[in-house]
């Protein structure tokens, strides 16, 4: 079954990617870092006739969780979240306030925790989850056979941020370089920000983590 993306939107002041994919013939779907801008979410849901069968972060900073709990209230669906990033989700207000001065409210509640090699469904569309910690504790990436969606672990031509509570820069670069490179050179890699590229392209080129960045190895 092919992975259906029905909607992309840019979200958030800090232009969170946010994905609405899944299954056409079924008409499910799941929401992938639902940065913010929940009502322009919900109009794109229910323009397409969709039904909501998860909602889920990559990981716990703020520009990627804002609109999950009015999402969540809409839809009926559940929030997912790693188990790692539990604590950061507490400073979630915290963050919102310090970055741009904004009232977040509560954080979303989590109805369910996501682990590594747990697949989700919309329809026959599977994603499955991979834990990249790094950027955060529980920052995890969702596979399917025709694309990955990296969070802010994998960006075209770069790697996410290390330097936040919680972040590991050689946890990061392990985690691109063993579970994330390896994978099939014309996978689409769908980030959390930012354009689009491939898992071939970053491999051969990446300044960071790919090949001309030093040795290494995907063992």
């Amino acid at each position: 079954m092919t992975l259906e993306v029905f909607a992309h939107r840019v979200v958030g002041a800090l232009q969170c990617n946010c994905y609405i994919v899944g299954d056409a013939a079924a008409r499910k779907a799941i929401v992938i870092d639902p940065g913010d801008d929940a009502d322009e979410l919900a109009g794109a849901i229910s323009g397409r006739g969709l039904e909501v069968t998860a909602i889920v972060a990559t990981h716990a900073h703020f520009d990627h969780v804002l609109a999950a709990s009015r999402l969540r209230e809409l839809t009926g669906a559940p929030f997912l979240l790693h188990r790692g990033d539990l604590t950061l989700l507490d400073w979630v207000g915290t963050s919102a306030r310090m970055w741009l001065g904004i009232e977040a409210g509560d954080p979303p509640e989590v109805d369910a925790l996501t682990g590594d090699g747990e697949v989700l469904a919309a329809g026959a569309v599977e994603l499955e989850v991979v834990h990249t910690p790094g950027h955060s504790p529980g920052s995890v990436s969702l596979v399917s056979g025709e694309a990955l969606f990296s969070g802010d672990t994998l960006f075209a031509g770069s790697i996410g941020r290390s330097d936040l509570p919680g972040g590991d820069g050689a946890e990061l670069l392990a985690s691109i370089r063993a579970r994330l490179l390896p994978l099939d050179d014309d996978l689409v890699v769908l980030p959390g920000h930012g354009p689009a590229t491939t898992i071939e392209r970053e491999r051969r080129s990446n300044p960071f983590v790919g090949e001309r960045s030093g040795p290494w190895s995907s063992a």
